[in-house]
This record gives C-alpha cells, sequence and structure tokens, in this order.
C-alpha cells in the first residue's frame, strides 16, 4: 500500500501581518530597503472579503465625542460671556448678541462689557487654549514621549524671551503702554522666532547623529533651555521698568493686552498651525511605529518631523504672544482626550483642541470669579489645577505597569 505525502499548506497572511513579522529580519539600516518590498510583495497575500456598508447606526458613536467637546465648548463659551462681577441673564445676552430690537431697551453699559470687555477675552482665551492643546498633543506624538509639552521642552520660555525682546525695544514698548496697534503684528513673529530657535537647539544638542532623540536627554535639555530662556525674559521685563507690573501678570498667565487686537492679530496663526497639525494626523500614527517602520511607509521622516515641529512651535508662540505663560494646557489635556477616546491622532488632536479650548475657559472663569472683582492671572489656575491632575496620571501609570 502506498503512502501519500500530505501537500504542505500555504499560510496566507495579510500583508499587514507579514510586514510585521518581517521588519526586524529585512529592515535593517545598512540594507537596501527595496528587498523588505520585494519580499513582501512576494509573498501570496489573501484576497480580502467584500466589506459591508456601515451599519445605520454607527455613525453616531464616532460622532458622539466631537459633539460632546462641541457642546461642552458652546457652554463654556456661554458661561464665560454671561458670569463675572457684573452677571447678565442668558435672555439679555443672546438680545445682546443677535442685536435684536429689543436690546435697546436694556443699559448701554450692558452692550459695552459684552463686546469690548468679555467676548473679546472669551475668544482669545478660547483660541489660546486651542492652541496649548494641539501643540501638546502634537509633540507627544513627534517626540513619542508622554511628558512632551510646548513649556517642558523650552518652546513656550522661547517664545516668552522672543516678547521680552519685543517689547524690550522701545518701538514696541511705546507701542503696548499707549495701546497703538502699530507694533503688535510683530510681537507673535519675534515669539514664533524664538520658540523654533529654542526647540531646534534642543532637538539638535540631543541628537547629534541619525538615532532619534532619548526621551530622558529630551526632558532636560527642554528644561535646562526652558530655564535659561524664562530667566532671560524675566530680565529684559526687569530692564523695562514702565512695563514692568504688565509683564509680571504675563509671566504668570495674563494677558498681554485686552481688547479685539489680540484675537485679530494671532487668529491667523493659530489657525494656520491647527489645521497643519490636524491634516498630518496619519504622519503622527506613522512616527509611533519609529523612524525605520516609518520610512519603511515611504514617509520622509526627518522633513515630516519639522514640518509638524514648525507648525506646533507656531501655534504655541501665537498664543503665549498675547496670552501668556500657562502650563499643564499642553500636558494634561491630551492626556485626558487620549484616555477617554484612544490614542488614533487623526481622532486625538481634533478632540484635544476642542477640549482645550473648554478647559482653559473654565479655569480663566474660576481666575475671575474666585477673588472679584480682583481678577488672578489664569496660569495660576492651570498649575493649581494640572499639578494633582499630572499626579493622578502617574499613579495611574504605575498602577497600569
Amino acid at each position: 500500500m502506498v503512502e501519500r505525502t500530505a501537500k504542505p499548506v500555504k499560510v496566507r497572511r495579510c500583508r499587514a501581518t507579514v510586514s510585521r513579522i518581517l521588519a526586524s529580519q529585512v529592515a535593517r539600516p545598512h540594507r537596501d530597503p527595496s528587498a523588505f518590498a520585494r519580499k513582501v510583495r512576494s509573498i501570496p497575500i489573501a484576497t480580502r472579503p467584500r466589506r459591508s456598508l456601515p451599519a445605520q447606526g454607527s455613525f453616531f458613536p464616532r460622532a458622539l465625542p466631537f459633539i460632546l467637546c462641541i457642546a461642552l465648548l458652546i457652554l463654556a463659551l456661554g458661561a464665560s460671556v454671561a458670569i463675572g462681577a457684573v452677571p447678565i441673564p442668558i435672555g439679555q445676552l443672546i438680545q445682546l448678541l443677535l442685536r435684536r430690537p429689543e436690546a435697546a431697551n436694556l443699559p448701554a453699559s450692558l452692550s459695552s462689557i459684552i463686546w469690548d470687555l468679555r467676548l473679546p477675552r472669551t475668544i482669545f482665551i478660547a483660541l489660546l487654549g486651542m492652541s496649548l492643546a494641539s501643540s501638546g498633543c502634537a509633540f507627544q506624538g513627534i517626540f513619542r514621549n508622554p511628558l512632551a509639552d510646548p513649556y517642558l521642552l523650552g518652546i513656550g520660555s522661547g517664545a516668552s524671551l522672543g516678547v521680552a525682546l519685543a517689547i524690550s525695544i522701545p518701538a514696541f514698548s511705546l507701542g503696548i503702554g499707549s495701546g497703538k496697534p502699530g507694533a503688535l503684528p510683530a510681537i507673535p513673529l519675534f515669539a514664533f522666532a524664538g520658540a523654533l530657535i529654542t526647540v531646534i537647539l534642543v532637538y539638535r544638542w540631543v541628537r547629534p547623529g541619525r538615532g532619534s532623540a532619548p526621551s530622558t536627554r529630551l526632558i532636560l535639555a527642554g528644561v535646562a533651555a526652558g530655564a535659561f530662556a524664562q530667566s532671560l525674559a524675566a530680565f529684559l521685563f526687569y530692564r523695562t521698568r514702565e512695563q514692568t507690573q504688565r509683564a509680571l501678570s504675563w509671566l504668570m498667565g495674563g494677558m498681554l493686552l485686552g481688547g479685539w487686537d489680540p484675537v485679530r492679530i494671532t487668529l491667523p496663526y493659530i489657525l494656520l498651525g491647527i489645521v497643519a497639525l490636524i491634516v498630518m494626523g496619519r504622519v503622527l500614527n506613522l512616527l509611533q511605529f519609529g523612524d525605520e517602520q516609518a520610512e519603511q511607509t515611504g514617509l520622509n521622516v526627518a522633513r515630516a518631523r519639522w514640518v509638524l515641529i514648525t507648525a506646533a512651535s507656531l501655534t504655541t508662540a501665537a498664543g503665549v504672544a498675547f496670552g501668556g505663560v500657562i502650563g499643564f494646557i499642553g500636558l494634561a489635556v491630551p492626556h485626558l482626550a487620549r484616555l477617554l477616546w484612544g490614542t488614533d491622532y487623526r481622532r486625538l488632536l481634533p478632540l484635544s483642541t476642542l477640549l482645550g479650548a473648554s478647559v482653559l475657559l473654565a479655569a480663566d472663569l474660576l481666575a475671575r470669579t474666585v477673588l472679584a472683582p480682583q481678577e488672578l492671572p489664569v496660569g495660576i489656575v492651570t498649575a493649581l489645577l494640572g499639578a494633582p491632575f499630572f499626579f493622578y496620571l502617574l499613579g495611574r501609570r504605575e498602577s497600569v505597569m
């Protein structure tokens, strides 16, 4: 009786599984990258089944986080405009905002309070929260470090130094002191230059070769550069004695100027940076697998990283230019969004942006009402609220590990 030998069974795997299995064998820095692609293409790939159309109710679970964040932002915007030293009822607030005919019977002081004081401050605080949260989320993805933050890496302090240099120039100092807006548009440019130079120096110092920057050296270099830039900014502010009180408030998270000028000047920079970061959400996802794996997908890692760093620095600098030094928003808000809605940067970035605006509006509301009629710098409130949350994150991370 002749025994029949069984034919070997070919295991058919999807291309993504094959890529992960062979990445450590073929994707070496000293080998030809095209060998990896040729070896993957030579393996038989199972035919993907036709995907059925999504269920009718599957859109709502995906859109629910965005709906919640937008609703929370609208609530925070309304509370920030309505609540203050002079509380304004919701009905009167709606009439004044929509400029209805019934608003003519209301006192003229209420219209001045809303349109000249609270509404521009509320819009700018929301933009500042968006800029800090989106840039913090982007830096955590760029450097693959959960502790990365615009201020922890020295970028916020570099922007502060740029603003201090601008204010120390007599023309800028006189323009700010008299309220003339002629020299104001150049302040974000000084802040952006200071932020970009700081991050370039920090990253070049901890990454002398082609390898990725070690997390410990990156944090230490950022803290050192931030302390140095912050001390220089304080020294320059101290020399401009006419602006000392305003500068001290700005260093603690107070607004440099009021009115609509900060909104008009910073709005293009912040929106441009945020849109660029959200568009590159897929690139941030690829960077989480490491430089070698990202390069196998055809991504120019060095160029993509510097584009992201430039966009995040522009966003941070535009907010810091008139909003002052505000910590923990760029660190805590992305972590909170990540705990609630996952780590996909295509969703994490816009959700962090919306959530950052709501959180900073709530902190600003506390700063304006806790010691009313006096106002605290919002940076003090964010530090008091952010530090316990950061300790909670550390404790949760240790418990998971």
